[in-house]
């Protein structure tokens, strides 16, 4: 058991040779949801562009309105669009709309609300309007120039808004990491095709790729590779040409006779740091590196695949996208007992119940075999068992990895 890896020493050799990926390419506005900046976006005019009406109403004089009530003269209409060209004289007043330019000479708007029409040329002022009353000054969200948007940040509706009102039909991004999943096994069918007596549904890749376009991954299928070397190494090939950032191989990773993928990737020059974890499920995890690309060997279990592609797909991600990576774990008590843990870390499937007060509840399914998806699917998050934690009763404290807010 000495020879295992712990899990944080794991995931510190994973991420200690990743770095943020520095290639930036164009998008459109309409593609750019959920996409990180490269650069700075400054504005490349004023909004708004000119000192523009608040509310539907009249554009006036200050100083003719300051003993209200008083009757103007309607010299013209502003609509948004088509601002009114004269100018606003003692005595006169511009029926303007929210959105029109200020007319030169006004220097207030009086609401619509607070006027009565007396006929088509004269309006009542009931009340009074001090200098800028209901004006958006030029410039007033921000100025031409003005640094809005900054590197780093994840453009969600309010940042590709901003971008489009500063007149930026695409934004520099940085291009996402580009992940691609390989699953071997003779055993292995695609869902949907009949399996022979001795065969499975291949699934385990379907869940990894969730999780890492759902992380901001893009993600590339290299299908089923039977269970011979030259095929592994052929499909290898195919990540290589594609310039991939990260080789995800579903089983295969471990030394047995039938176990050939890490024997193909040494061949094609990976350099192995590590296959064996010290963690359940999940135990034979490998990781390398080759001419450049990250290499994850995980296990063919479904959970086990899940279970690493959390603890380890998710971070290098995240350090290949240049972003912090978020925090998963909390703080729980347990709602069963469970017994002592031996020399591996345990994860284990569970339900989770958020109290009244707030407090997380884990209740870890009595049945944890590393093939049993249909629990993942049914789990909220993962009790984080360390290696030798004695026996808990229930209501203890725990760690969990929260996969999903419980209902």
């Amino acid at each position: 058991m000495k020879s295992l890896l712990p899990v944080d020493e794991a995931r510190r050799r994973i991420l200690q040779g990743a770095g943020p990926i520095s290639d930036v390419e164009m998008v459109s506005l309409v593609e750019a949801r959920g996409r990180l900046l490269a650069h700075d976006i400054s504005a490349m005019r004023s909004q708004p562009p000119f000192a523009a009406s608040a509310m539907d109403g009249y554009a006036v004089r200050h100083e003719d309105v300051a003993n209200a009530p008083c009757r103007l003269t309607i010299i013209g209409e502003a609509p948004a669009g088509h601002g009114f060209t004269g100018t606003v004289g003692p005595g006169q007043t511009v029926r303007i709309f929210t959105g029109a330019p200020v007319p030169v000479g006004a220097d207030a708007i009086v609401i619509q609300e607070d006027t009565d029409r007396t006929d088509d040329q004269h309006v009542l002022i009931n009340l009074a309007a001090p200098k800028g009353h209901y004006i958006r000054q030029k410039g007033l969200d921000f100025a031409a120039g003005d640094h809005v948007l900054h590197a780093g940040q994840r453009l969600d509706a309010g940042r590709i808004t901003v971008a489009a009102a500063m007149n930026h039909p695409e934004l520099p991004v940085r291009r996402r990491p580009h992940v691609a999943i390989l699953a071997t096994g003779d055993e292995l069918v695609l869902p949907g095709q009949q399996p022979g007596i001795d065969q499975i549904i291949a699934s385990n890749g379907y869940g990894v790729r969730a999780i890492a376009e759902a992380d901001g991954a893009c993600v590339t299928d290299l299908g089923i590779a039977v269970d011979r070397q030259d095929v592994i190494e052929a499909a290898i090939e195919r990540a290589l040409a594609a310039r991939v950032d990260v080789l995800i191989t579903l089983g295969g990773a471990s030394v047995g006779d039938h176990d050939l993928v890490q024997a193909a990737l040494v061949a094609r020059g990976m350099d192995l740091d590590f296959w064996r974890i010290a963690m359940r499920p999940g135990k034979p995890l490998m990781y390398g590196q080759l001419k450049g690309l990250h290499v994850l060997g995980l296990p063919g279990n479904p959970v086990s695949s899940l279970v690493c592609t959390h603890l380890f797909l998710r971070p290098l991600i995240a350090k290949l996208s240049g972003i912090a990576e978020a925090d998963f774990e909390s703080d729980a008590v347990l709602g069963a007992a469970l017994p002592a843990n031996d020399q591996r870390q345990d994860y284990l499937r569970a339900r989770l119940i958020r109290e009244a007060d707030g407090t997380l509840t884990a209740l870890a399914f009595a049945k944890q075999d590393s093939s049993m998806t249909r629990h993942f699917a049914d789990s909220d998050g993962l009790v984080i068992r360390p290696p030798h934690a004695p026996a808990a009763e229930p209501g203890s404290p725990c760690r969990v990895l929260v996969l999903r807010e419980p209902d």
